[in-house]
């Protein structure tokens, strides 16, 4: 007989419920926090090299306040890590899913974490090796570069996107459209902007873990 697919119990969330909202601040903050004192940093240290206000920082290793995604990527190069790597930590199991081997995120789940234009949330768990994140909205212009160690594959759902790669052989802009998709190889700089008609643009990037979970 054939497998049948898993029952689907509830709705999917349109949002974070408060209590889960609040659990996931916690769980990041931890991993900050864990590492930072890994590192041998103070918050003043860490403020100091992440270039930001050491009250924030203190506020987001309590849990009570978010990162967005240009500040937890500084925060992730101030400690040798990126940012992917840190919201993995604030994956949760769902009551869907008893089994430790799989991870289940429904649509709406996940810790938002404001990004240019957008948001972008964390789908996968630490315990794989490569980091899924889905970033909802883009902005009109290109802002700062990321890069991390991990190889990347970009697949773009909906809407249209330029995408500027800094790769080993010059510089690289290609325009993307729906069901496109580029990777690119760690510590390759990269980022990209929307274009064309406002429309709503949905990105689904896989980043190669490529060390431990913090």
């Amino acid at each position: 007989m054939p497998a049948q697919p898993a029952s689907r119990t509830a709705p999917a969330a349109q949002s974070t419920a408060p209590d889960q909202d609040a659990v996931l601040r916690a769980g990041l903050g931890a991993a900050i926090r864990r590492l930072r004192k890994e590192r041998g940093l103070t918050l003043v240290q860490l403020a100091r090299l992440a270039e930001l206000s050491h009250p924030f920082l203190s506020q987001l290793e309590r849990g009570l306040t978010r990162p967005s995604m240009p500040s937890l990527h500084r925060i992730a190069r101030a400690l040798g890590t990126t940012q992917q790597a840190l919201m993995v930590a604030t994956a949760v199991s769902h009551p869907d899913t008893p089994a430790s081997s799989v991870h289940l995120v429904r649509a709406g789940e996940g810790l938002p974490v404001s990004n240019s234009g957008g948001v972008a949330r964390m789908l996968g768990a630490a315990s794989y090796a490569w980091h899924p994140v889905e970033y909802t909205g883009a902005p009109p212009a290109f802002e700062e570069y990321y890069d991390h160690p991990g190889d990347e594959f970009l697949y773009l759902i909906d809407g249209e996107i330029e995408i500027d790669l800094q790769t080993f052989d010059g510089p690289r802009l290609h325009r993307l459209g729906p069901g496109d998709s580029i990777c690119y190889p760690g510590g390759t700089p990269h980022r990209w902007r929307a274009v064309g008609a406002p429309e709503p643009i949905r990105i689904l990037t896989v980043q190669s873990a490529t060390e431990p979970h913090p």
